[in-house]
């Protein structure tokens, strides 16, 4: 979504809707529709510069993005650093 590249859905995060808020389904089962996206920093800045959530999720207006973003980092560790956008 972010970057638009395709990859397998095993290798892509699920995100979701919850009260306004974009939370990682990581487990790939709560319910209603969602949106997927490299585990990758740098996608989802894409995404949300896009303002790709929104419209993938078919809910209105800025969606927060801080669970899915402290998912990330937790997965890729605090000091990485991505060098640029796009390298997912």
């Amino acid at each position: 979504m972010g970057c638009r590249s395709r990859a397998a859905r095993s290798d892509l995060l699920r995100i979701v809707v919850v009260d306004g808020e974009l939370v990682p389904d990581v487990r790939r089962r709560m319910p209603g529709r969602g949106a997927h996206v490299h585990p990758d920093l740098a996608c989802l800045d894409l995404a949300e510069r896009r303002r790709a959530f929104p419209r993938a999720l078919r809910v209105p207006g800025p969606l927060g993005l801080e669970w899915v973003r402290a998912h990330v980092q937790r997965i890729h560790g605090p000091n990485r650093d991505d060098g640029g956008l796009g390298r997912c």
